[in-house]
């Protein structure tokens, strides 16, 4: 006689159709992108009309009058040549930098795998965060940096509060917290380059200088067009660092894209030449980044012809 124990109760599965399945592993990078577009043409709406909030009833479509208005104002000018400006140069100097620790650090030791993981301390720091503990080290009455610049020679050393130097200032912060996200993607390059070629150098007598420049910079190319994209990207979109240090000024000296957005958005409240002002920041880096994506391309094609 069969027991209640012995009756096996049918379970229904849960089945999806083929031709639905698709649809659903897509559906979250759907919801990702209908996330971004929302907002981005949003903003492409604002930057057409004449919209202050100060003023709703004068709102209305101007259709590109904001965008005309920048061919004669000296201050979008002066905007574009200071995030420009800023960008090369902050990627620029953390290249070098980022390069020479990874250079430094090549060799898998103990020490050296140390050494790099505490250099990535800064870039577990917030930048804003950063900025405001660098502003506090700068501090003309008791900075500790100006102190030592009082013992260099610098007593009355300005930082970010003189025009002459807050671009200075302004770079150290972001050289401080960023070089090490360039130095851990170069150091994973040079330690997965092949070490035949190198061998064979040193075989025939090719100095290290020359390896260099003619084996390990070629094949780390790759890497250093994929660090400088994403730097670059960041820099010339910078706010944290340049609001909570300088606001920035002082004047105008330090007033890049997202600065005097922002500062239109929430002071003058200005919402059509903030979205105008965002508008031609995404179209430069919509450039730059198709520039440097390219390239990495052409070298990628390349590197699989001489494989």
């Amino acid at each position: 006689m069969a027991t209640a124990s012995d009756i096996s109760i049918p379970r229904r599965r849960f089945s999806v159709s083929r031709r639905v399945l698709p649809y659903l592993l897509s559906l979250p990078a759907l919801l990702v992108c209908i996330a971004i577009l929302v907002p981005f043409f949003t903003a492409v709406f604002y930057s057409l009309q004449r919209f202050r909030l100060s003023q709703p009833w004068n709102r209305g479509m101007n259709w590109g009058e904001n965008y005309l208005n920048f061919l004669s104002d000296p201050d979008f000018w002066n905007t574009l040549q200071v995030s420009l400006t800023y960008a090369f140069l902050t990627v620029g100097l953390e290249l070098l930098l980022g390069l020479g620790i990874a250079l430094l650090l090549k060799k898998r030791s103990r020490l050296n795998n140390f050494i790099s993981i505490m250099l990535l301390m800064p870039l577990m720091t917030a930048p804003a965060l950063a900025a405001l503990m660098w502003k506090l080290m700068t501090n003309p009455n008791f900075g500790i940096l100006s102190y030592f610049a009082a013992q260099l020679g610098f007593p009355d050393f300005r930082w970010g509060s003189s025009p002459d130097t807050a671009l200075f200032t302004v770079l150290l912060v972001d050289i401080w917290v960023y070089t090490p996200f360039i130095m851990i993607l170069l150091l994973a390059g040079l330690r997965s380059l092949p070490t035949q070629p190198f061998e064979a150098a040193a075989l025939d007598g090719v100095p290290r200088f020359q390896q260099f420049w003619r084996i390990t910079l070629p094949m780390l190319t790759p890497y250093i067009l994929t660090a400088s994209l994403f730097r670059l990207l960041d820099s010339i979109q910078q706010f944290d660092i340049i609001y909570a240090l300088t606001q920035g000024g002082p004047g105008d000296t330090l007033m890049v894209f997202q600065v005097e957005a922002y500062l239109n958005f929430f002071q003058s409240m200005n919402v059509g030449r903030s979205a105008a002002l965002l508008m031609i920041l995404w179209v430069i880096t919509y450039f730059l980044s198709n520039i440097f994506i390219k390239n990495w391309l052409r070298l990628r094609e390349r590197a699989r012809g001489e494989a």
